[in-house]
């Protein structure tokens, strides 16, 4: 199948890991200079932000589907910096507070096995679903992403308690967004 950017298998590839290797550079900034932590998390606290990282899943599926490495890559790049996308907000619930600085100090907090064991479930939500993509697997796709919502639910219920059931709205919209594109495209496939 052709590359849908209709670059070449391999710069196609290539430019796909120019924006790993950006995701990657954005995360370590993330979590190695204070300044940049503090910043982002300011404008995270727009709920415009919880509200479209969890569209960002479908052009990573899209892409994947198509098989562009160009566009998994940049769109997963697009998930990760979009938290920081919106200005500040004027006001903010408390308990979207609460979670965010629970979030906050759990990031920054010291890691030990089970904190990585949990966090390993980001690569792997990420391989699931580049995963299911590739291969045209409509259903598991759907089970990866209702999974991913349903855990990152229950992480911030198990771990910040009730300030962690702030997250649900935007879990659950984006969860009903992602699914309803799902089978869309796969409908419409069908009848093309």
């Amino acid at each position: 199948m052709k590359p849908l950017l209709n670059l070449s298998k391999r710069t196609d590839f290539i430019i796909g890991m120019a924006f790993a290797a950006l995701t990657t550079s954005f995360l370590i900034l993330f979590f190695t200079s204070d300044a940049f932590f503090n910043w982002a998390f300011e404008r995270h606290h727009n709920l415009l932000s919880w509200y479209i990282r969890p569209i960002w899943i479908l052009p990573i599926a899209f892409f994947a589907f198509k098989r562009s490495w160009t566009g998994v890559m940049a769109s997963i790049f697009c998930l990760f910096t979009s938290m920081f996308w919106f200005p500040a907000p004027d006001t903010v619930s408390p308990k979207v507070v609460e979670f965010l600085n629970f979030e906050m100090e759990y990031l920054k907090g010291s890691w030990d096995f089970s904190k990585i064991f949990v966090q390993m479930a980001v690569p792997l939500f990420f391989a699931g679903l580049i995963y299911t993509a590739w291969h045209r697997s409509v259903k598991s796709l759907i089970g990866v992403i209702v999974a991913a919502a349903v855990l990152k639910v229950l992480w911030g219920a198990i771990f910040a308690g009730e300030a962690g059931l702030s997250m649900i709205k935007p879990a659950a919209s984006g969860l009903v967004i992602c699914v309803a594109a799902v089978v869309y495209f796969k409908r419409k496939k069908k009848t093309a």
